[in-house]
């Protein structure tokens, strides 16, 4: 039997706009994969980012184009990504969904959840954040307040990030995330890492362009508060570079192209 790739476009319209940084996000347009392999089908999802140079339309002639290099043993994951990473190079969300489909196949074929095929603790679950879009201060305090969430991760990238965090913290306990998603200059960053410091903010997530590790690792050394590196760090070959310059990473799927890749960077 062969392995074939069926895709579909994924449209969603968001129940309220989503604004970080770059840019305010109305709908999204992702791509729902399927592996099938007999009267069996794995599934994934893939979200194409336009900061990476990924298109809706991009995802779908890539998954048209190379469905046919899978081969036909669900099993070769770690071998299939390795070809995909070749040959889908500037297409990460893809790979995350092709990868995501093979280990919901396999996991199909041996009667075990995935988290079981990776030998995981699926009783013992991190806690993640719940993100909180850019608005006018008062409506993200107002938010942040009606959120049941323990941990909210805060986008900021604007004038007002001040008045956010302000505003945030006098309406909430939680445990507080900053995500300035490249919007500051290093000058604006260093200024933001001391006046955020009396607000408990738990880590700042790339503050500055991901090209600029001299301004990471200055901006890291002077902050009294944690910086994680995000759009800096795709992959495990971007780790080395960092090292020093932030605390930690944003390790994301559809950033280094699914499970396996995201294991390998965890693990480097």
């Amino acid at each position: 039997m062969h392995l074939d790739l069926h895709a579909q476009p994924l449209l969603m319209h968001l129940a309220a706009p989503f604004q970080i940084a770059r840019g305010t996000q109305h709908t999204a347009e992702n791509l729902l994969v399927r592996v099938q392999y007999g009267e069996a089908a794995g599934f994934g999802e893939a979200a194409p980012r336009g900061y990476f140079g990924e298109t809706l339309a991009t995802a779908l002639a890539a998954c048209e184009a190379y469905g046919p290099v899978l081969g036909d043993d669900p099993f070769s994951i770690d071998r299939i990504s390795a070809r995909l990473a070749t040959t889908l190079s500037q297409h990460a969300s893809v790979r995350a969904a092709i990868d995501m489909a093979l280990y919901d196949l396999v996991g199909k074929r041996l009667g075990v959840p995935v988290f079981r095929l990776l030998g995981l603790d699926g009783t013992a679950l991190p806690l993640t954040s719940f993100t909180i879009a850019i608005d006018a201060p008062e409506d993200m305090a107002r938010k942040a307040a009606a959120s049941p969430y323990p941990i909210l991760k805060i986008k900021l990238g604007t004038a007002d990030d001040l008045a956010i965090i302000r505003a945030i913290r006098g309406a909430s306990s939680a445990r507080l995330r900053v995500d300035a998603n490249a919007g500051w200059s290093v000058k604006t960053a260093l200024r933001m890492v001391e006046a955020l410091a009396p607000y408990d903010i738990e880590l700042i997530e790339q503050p500055i362009p991901p090209g600029d590790l001299a301004g990471l690792r200055l901006i890291r050394e002077r902050s009294p508060i944690p910086i994680f590196a995000d759009e800096s760090c795709r992959t495990a070959a971007d780790i080395p570079a960092l090292a020093g310059a932030v605390d930690g990473v944003n390790v994301k799927l559809a950033k280094c192209g699914g499970i396996g890749p995201a294991l390998k960077l965890i693990h480097t």
